[in-house]
């Protein structure tokens, strides 16, 4: 298995060579040369195995220059009691009929990044090693929100590593930024932007195409690599539990082998379900895939109309990881859909860049309504969520996932269809307790972030995290906040480099 660049297909990389890149030099996305096909037979097998084996069952068909045993050690070492606070990895939820609720918070940062992020820096080392790269990797991290904390916490003290990350000021939940600024290590660095993800992205892209970066990095010894979902090492992990989680209700005799499934997934950046795009194609029985917005609602324009058009305004909202109008591994998924036509990539995200807005093909728009459906909602539809489904559940959820349940019934109320659908859970209410808090009880704005979560451990049956119970008595250690024109300065004075 070969890897193509979105902006060059005659770029032909191995998987050790794409991950250890984070992104190709003329700033294209890895996409594998074809995607690889599992049998009805070999998903029932799977639903048999751990969580481990599952995923290193999965890396087998997109790691192929990877051995058995080095795969195993990733997964092995990622997928672990010591990693994570339940056997199952991902467990699944029975919310109510039909519908089921994919908890992917049960790691060290309690967000689904941890799915990815605790086994990518095994897939990074390993894979340097294999390339005989003999430079110490640098990882460039945009956040906004999770994968920051996530990405920190996997490449903690990793040797050969460093990490540097960026998250927009005022745009994540005090309990993320707490998270980064008390964050442990001798190799991690946390900077704030005055901005908004987008900026915090759009720097880091252009850090990592920047010659004259590059060439100080290289007289330093160093090389740039990526913990964001623009580098396949990221995406391929959350592949993996779409394919585990089908196999698990087969197995738990929920569904039958073979009948289809909906998925929802609230996504800002586009990942995610991207990852269930790609379990499908492999084979994984699915229907439709839902794409769930927060009021920054581009994606769901894009989807219903093929229109993508960043010009608009952007919210700070109470679902904060989703507050992202420039949505990157889109760029994948229209690869695929124009049979992998790098020149129409090229224009499109050209028109992105220089216009801030592209139309797409309609050939392309009836592939993304054949696959997808598409919706949004606001904070207070999100609140209104979360106290529904603790009212008539007792199930406590975060404000992403409640976005995720409010669009699902928007789609059930539109479409009249009942398949059985799965829900991706992508963090922790305790993650955003003054949002969730309100929902529950209206208010108690007149209590610390600790004593909220507190407050919501006594109404829900759901145990606060070690991770983020720790967090309290921690010194803050990063404090940084620089202009958005600042980045490349601030990366280069940190790594010693000016």
């Amino acid at each position: 298995m070969f890897y193509n660049s979105t902006r060059n297909s005659g770029v032909k990389v191995s998987s050790a060579e794409a991950i250890t890149q984070g992104i190709s030099v003329e700033g294209g996305l890895f996409v594998p040369e074809e995607i690889p096909a599992l049998t009805l037979d070999e998903i029932k097998a799977v639903g048999e195995m751990k969580y481990a084996d599952r995923a290193a069952f999965v890396f087998s068909k997109y790691l192929t220059d990877f051995t058995d045993a080095e795969i195993h050690y990733c997964t092995d070492n990622a997928y672990s009691a010591k990693n994570f606070e339940t056997e199952n990895i991902a467990e699944i939820a029975h919310l109510f009929d039909g519908t089921y609720m994919l908890e992917l918070w049960h790691g060290p940062t309690c967000a689904f990044k941890d799915m990815a992020l605790q086994i990518l820096p095994y897939f990074l080392t390993t894979s340097a090693k294999k390339i005989n790269l003999d430079k110490k990797i640098v990882i460039l991290v945009a956040t906004s929100g999770d994968t920051g904390k996530a990405a920190l916490e996997g490449f903690r003290d990793v040797e050969g590593t460093s990490i540097l990350v960026f998250y927009p000021e005022d745009g994540v939940s005090p309990m993320q930024k707490r998270q980064m600024k008390t964050q442990e290590g001798e190799n991690v660095g946390v900077c704030a932007i005055k901005g908004n993800f987008d900026d915090c992205q759009n720097g880091v892209k252009a850090i990592f195409t920047d010659s004259d970066v590059k060439s100080a990095l290289d007289a330093k010894g160093m090389i740039f690599s990526s913990a964001n979902s623009i580098n396949w090492g990221r995406l391929v992990p959350q592949i993996v539990y779409y394919v585990s989680s089908y196999a698990e209700l087969v197995k738990d005799e929920e569904i039958a082998l073979g009948d289809k499934i909906n998925i929802v997934v609230p996504t800002g950046n586009f990942g995610n379900i991207l990852a269930a795009y790609y379990a499908k194609k492999m084979g994984v029985p699915v229907n439709k895939l839902i794409c769930a917005s927060n009021i920054n609602n581009v994606l769901t324009d894009f989807i219903n109309t093929g229109v993508y058009d960043r010009n608009r305004q952007f919210y700070a909202t109470v679902s904060p990881s989703m507050d992202i109008l420039i949505s990157s591994n889109l760029e994948r998924l229209l690869y695929i859909m124009t049979d992998r036509n790098d020149s129409v990539i090229n224009e499109w995200f050209g028109k992105l860049a220089s216009e801030g807005k592209y139309e797409v093909s309609d050939d392309v728009k009836s592939q993304l309504s054949d696959e997808f459906w598409a919706g949004f909602c606001d904070d207070e539809q999100t609140k209104a969520t979360i106290h529904s489904i603790y009212e008539k559940y007792s199930y406590t959820c975060d404000t992403h996932t409640a976005v995720a349940v409010k669009v699902y019934n928007d789609y059930k109320t539109a479409t009249g269809d009942m398949t059985k659908t799965v829900i991706a859970s992508t963090a922790s209410p305790y993650k955003f307790s003054a949002a969730v808090l309100e929902a529950l009880e209206n208010g108690r704005s007149d209590i610390d972030e600790y004593s909220k979560v507190d407050r919501i451990a006594e109404l829900s049956d759901i145990p606060v995290p070690s991770a983020l119970a720790d967090l309290k008595n921690k010194p803050e250690r990063f404090n940084d906040v620089i202009d958005k024109s600042e980045q490349k300065d601030y990366v280069l004075k940190t790594l010693g480099i000016r």
